[in-house]
C-alpha cells in the first residue's frame, strides 16, 4: 500500500523563493515529528530546509486546500549596482521609483476585484484549479480574489536600501504578484497613471495591465490556516 502523494500549499514558479511553503503528507510508519525534521534536512541540499514538522489536529488538513489565506513580498532595489550576493533576491530596477504613488497603487487593488488582467494563462490550471480559491464554471468567478492587505514599504537588508511590497490575499492567480508589481512599478516611475488601475482591473484583459515582473524578487512569505485547522 503506498501513501497519498505530499501536498504543497501551492505552486512557486521557478526562481520565486519560499520562506514558509507548507506541505502535508501521510505516511505508512509512525515517525516522531523531531526524528522526521532531523531525517528530512539530512537528506535534503543546502538550499532547502524544514523548519518545523507536526502533526495536524485534523486528519482532514491539506496544505493547499485548508489554506485561507497567504502573504507574499516582492523587493526592488532601485538602482543597476546591485551586490552579487543580493543580485539573486531582489529585482534590480533602473528607474527612480515614487514612494507615494506607489502606495496609492497599493490601495487600489484592497478588496474583492477580477484580476483576470493580472493572470498569466496558466496550463495547469484545469487540471489542479486556481490557488486557494475554489474552481468555478464561470471563467469571471474563477478570476476574482480578494486582497486584505496591499502596501509598499522602505526596508534596509543586508545594508541595501529596498522598496518591498507586501500582499496578503484569499488567493492568488498565476503570476499574479509579479504582474501586480510589474504594473505598480509603471506607476511608481510615471509611465502609467494610478487612475488607469480601475480600468485596467475592469477590462480583464492581460494586455491592459504593464509586464511581468522578475520572479526572482518574489518571496512566499506565510500561509494562514484556520486555528484549528492545524
Amino acid at each position: 500500500m503506498m501513501a497519498p502523494l505530499p501536498q504543497g500549499s501551492g505552486r512557486t514558479d521557478a526562481g520565486v523563493h519560499a520562506l514558509a511553503q507548507v506541505a502535508s503528507f501521510q505516511l505508512l510508519a509512525p515517525i516522531p515529528p523531531e526524528n522526521l525534521l532531523y531525517a528530512l534536512n539530512r537528506t535534503l541540499p543546502p538550499s532547502i530546509r524544514v523548519s518545523e514538522a507536526r502533526i495536524p489536529r485534523s486528519a482532514a488538513f491539506h496544505a493547499r486546500h485548508s489554506a485561507i489565506a497567504k502573504t507574499y513580498e516582492y523587493r526592488v532595489l532601485c538602482g543597476s549596482n546591485c551586490s552579487p550576493f543580493l543580485a539573486r533576491y531582489v529585482y534590480s530596477c533602473p528607474w527612480s521609483l515614487d514612494m507615494a504613488t506607489l502606495q496609492s497603487a497599493a490601495q487600489a487593488f484592497i478588496g474583492e476585484h477580477d484580476f483576470q488582467s493580472f493572470a498569466a494563462n496558466d496550463p495547469d490550471a484545469t487540471q489542479r484549479g486556481s490557488d486557494l480559491a475554489p474552481l468555478h464554471s464561470q471563467n469571471q468567478e474563477r478570476t476574482i480574489r480578494t486582497i486584505f492587505s496591499s502596501a509598499w514599504e522602505e526596508r534596509a537588508i543586508d545594508s541595501a536600501d529596498l522598496l518591498v511590497y507586501r500582499v496578503r490575499g484569499n488567493g492568488f492567480l498565476h503570476h499574479m504578484v509579479r504582474n501586480l508589481v510589474g504594473t505598480m512599478i509603471d506607476v511608481g516611475r510615471g509611465f502609467l497613471p494610478v487612475k488607469e488601475i480601475p480600468r485596467i482591473l475592469a477590462a480583464r484583459s492581460r494586455s491592459a495591465a504593464g509586464p511581468t515582473a522578475p520572479a526572482h524578487g518574489l518571496f512566499l512569505v506565510s500561509v494562514d490556516y484556520p486555528p484549528d485547522g492545524d
